[in-house]
């Protein structure tokens, strides 16, 4: 059986479109399959719409969140109710095109465990698509793997590797990084991508930085060794300084000592102490967040009893 998951957040008119095209995809495949919805509290009446095509539809399973959590937790909540051999992840909005599932399927049977869309040719704004590429380079560098940004949540993985995935407890839950990091038998699959729709991105520029910025601090302690190399540069910069200073003291060339100098000196190493205690802090701060072992979502509704 096939799983096809989906997180919901403004899509109350694309909806049925997207099972629509989903339950084509799968004649085709000829396989037991479900669908999974999981609405992220969406502000819309996506809920309304999702409990309308569950009363005639009895392989579509949906699930709302008590509130909104992001679209991460609500793939996470979705994966833990899959029961499919074979699980697809995949958007609401129609740029992730269902009838590519049946490609991502035959390829996964050449043996692989993971089958990766690969957006070569995003429908995206310049924007989105500039963002997404600041993102991934800053993500990539700082947390130490390498993430593809023409590859998002759009793919098709073995049961085992979402076993793997939900065993992973980091109170941060971020998709595409848990698949890289698992591993297991991986490909990449070009993929048609679509534009939207309906509606634009909720992904704003502050929002890929809030969620970076998150992630990184979750998964990496790139950032403390950064700023421990970057504390050790400003020593030994400090070493060099005295010892220039202390030669031109012996030379006669300093008769008062500069008051301008020692100011700037405080303030800029003071900067630099308060940054590092900040970082360490932040970290503890999320290692306190970890040990509270709160559910990252919490479902409210259903249609199954």
């Amino acid at each position: 059986m096939i799983s096809i998951i989906s997180p919901v957040y403004r899509a109350e008119n694309i909806l049925p479109l997207l099972v629509s095209e989903i339950d084509a995809a799968m004649s085709r495949i000829g396989v037991k399959y479900e669908i999974i919805l999981v609405d992220d509290r969406s502000p819309d009446n996506s809920w309304t719409t999702m409990q309308s095509l569950a009363k005639s539809q009895s392989n579509l399973r949906i699930f709302r969140l008590s509130r909104n959590f992001g679209q991460h937790p609500a793939i996470m909540a979705g994966l833990s109710k899959a029961e499919g051999d074979w699980v697809v992840v995949m958007d609401c909005d129609m740029q992730d095109q269902p009838k590519e599932i049946e490609r991502l399927y035959r390829k996964a049977q050449e043996g692989y465990d993971v089958v990766l869309a690969r957006r070569e040719v995003r429908i995206d704004s310049f924007f989105k698509k500039l963002s997404s590429k600041i993102f991934y380079k800053v993500f990539n560098y700082l947390a130490g793997i390498e993430i593809n940004n023409e590859i998002a949540n759009f793919g098709i993985y073995n049961r085992k590797v979402i076993k793997s995935i939900l065993n992973i407890n980091d109170s941060i839950k971020f998709f595409p990084l848990f698949v890289n990091w698992v591993g297991y038998r991986t490909t990449t699959l070009s993929v048609e991508h679509s534009s939207r729709e309906e509606g634009k991105s909720s992904y704003s520029m502050s929002r890929l930085v809030s969620l970076a910025f998150n992630v990184i601090v979750s998964f990496s302690d790139k950032p403390l060794k950064i700023f421990v190399g970057f504390g050790a540069c400003i020593s030994f910069l400090a070493v060099l300084v005295a010892a220039y200073f202390m030669v031109n003291y012996f030379q006669g060339k300093i008769t008062e000592p500069g008051f301008s100098s020692l100011i700037l000196s405080i303030w800029f190493l003071s900067g630099v102490i308060i940054s590092c205690i900040g970082i360490v802090g932040i970290y503890l701060g999320k290692t306190f967040n970890q040990t509270k072992n709160r559910p990252v979502f919490i479902i409210d509704e259903t249609n199954e009893h």
